[in-house]
C-alpha cells in the first residue's frame, strides 16, 4: 500500500517537474526569439547557478538561436549598406546624367529656332552629337561598372599572355593618339602569361591610355613599358602631360572623381575607379605617381602564372 502510495507520489512529481521544465523552456525560447525578433543582441551566460541551463540540450539549443540571430543581422546590415549603395548610385548618376541632358535640351531648343543659319545650325548639330556621345559613354562606363560591383557576368580570369591585352588597348586608342599626334612608344618585353581576364584588364589600359592621351597636349608622348619580378608583373602607362597635384593621388580612384582642373576635358570619374575594380578581381593592384606639370605614371601589378 504504501509503496504504491509512494511511486504515486513519485509519478505526480516527475510530471509536475516534466510540465514545469516544458514551461521554462516555453519562457526561454519565448524570450530568446523575442531579442531575434526586436533585434537585439542575445547576452546569454545561461541562469546563474542552474547547471541545466549552462550545459546540454539548453546550452546548445541557446546556441543556435544566436547563431541564427547572428545570421540574420549579418544579411540585415548588408542589405542596409546594399540599399545605401544604390542611393548613392542612383544619386551619382543623376549627377552625371544631368549636364549632357541639359545640354541636349538646350541645343534642341535652338535647333528648333527657324531663324538660325545654316552655319549655326551645323554647329548646334555637332555639339548635340558629342552630348549624345558622352551620354553613351557614361551609360556604358556605368553599365560596366554595376557589372563588376554586383559580378552580374560572374568575373573569370586565367593565366592568359599579356602582350595582345596591351595590343587590343593600344588598338582601341591609337586612333585618337594619331588626331591628337601623340607619339606611342612600347618598350619591347618579353611577353609572359599572367593572371587576368583578357577582355576587362584591356579596358583598365585603355582607360589609362585615353587619360593620358587627354591629359597631354598635342606633340606629346605616352609611354608603355613591361617589368616582371618575382611575384607581379608591372605593366607602366607613363606619360609627359600635365601630371596630378600630390594632394589629389589619394583621391582619382574613387567613384565620379574629377580634379577641379579637369575643366571641359571628356570624362565622368568612372575610368580610373572601374580599373581599381577589375584588377581587385583578378588580386592585382594599381599606383600612380606624378610630378605636376611634368607627367604621370600609372603601374599596373598583375601576378604571375607558374610555368
Amino acid at each position: 500500500m504504501w509503496i504504491a502510495m509512494i511511486l504515486a507520489a513519485m509519478l505526480c512529481l516527475a510530471v509536475i517537474y516534466g510540465i514545469c521544465q516544458k514551461r521554462k523552456t516555453y519562457r526561454m525560447i519565448d524570450r530568446l526569439l523575442d531579442s531575434v525578433l526586436s533585434q537585439e543582441m542575445i547576452v546569454y551566460p545561461g541562469c546563474e547557478g542552474d547547471p541545466d541551463m549552462e550545459e546540454g540540450e539548453y546550452s546548445a539549443l541557446v546556441s543556435k538561436i544566436m547563431q541564427i540571430q547572428e545570421v540574420l543581422m549579418s544579411h540585415a546590415g548588408s542589405a542596409e549598406k546594399e540599399k545605401e549603395q544604390v542611393k548613392s548610385l542612383v544619386s551619382d548618376m543623376s549627377h552625371q546624367l544631368k549636364t549632357p541632358l541639359a545640354n541636349l535640351s538646350l541645343y534642341a531648343e535652338i535647333l528648333g529656332r527657324e531663324e538660325l543659319a545654316p552655319g549655326q545650325r551645323a554647329e548646334f548639330a555637332d555639339k548635340m552629337h558629342r552630348q549624345v556621345e558622352k551620354l553613351t559613354w557614361i551609360i556604358e562606363s556605368l553599365s560596366k561598372m554595376v557589372k563588376l560591383e554586383q559580378n552580374i557576368e560572374g568575373f573569370e580570369a586565367s593565366d592568359t599572355t599579356i602582350r595582345q591585352t596591351i595590343l587590343d588597348a593600344v588598338d582601341t586608342v591609337y586612333e585618337k593618339m594619331e588626331q591628337k599626334e601623340i607619339r606611342l612608344i612600347l618598350e619591347p618585353f618579353e611577353d609572359r602569361r599572367l593572371y587576368h581576364n583578357r577582355k576587362w584588364t584591356a579596358e583598365v589600359f585603355v582607360n589609362l591610355l585615353e587619360n593620358a592621351v587627354k591629359y597631354t597636349e598635342k606633340g606629346g608622348s605616352v609611354m608603355i613599358r613591361v617589368r616582371p619580378y618575382e611575384l607581379y608583373t608591372e605593366i607602366q602607362v607613363a606619360d609627359n602631360g600635365r601630371g596630378i597635384r600630390q594632394e589629389e593621388l589619394t583621391d582619382i580612384f574613387k567613384r565620379f572623381y574629377r580634379s577641379p582642373e579637369a575643366g571641359d576635358a571628356e570624362g565622368s570619374g568612372i575610368g580610373l575607379y572601374l580599373s581599381d575594380l577589375i584588377l581587385e578581381e583578378e588580386k592585382g593592384y594599381i599606383t600612380a605617381v606624378s610630378e605636376y606639370g611634368e607627367g604621370s605614371c600609372f603601374s599596373v601589378f598583375l601576378q604571375n602564372c607558374k610555368n
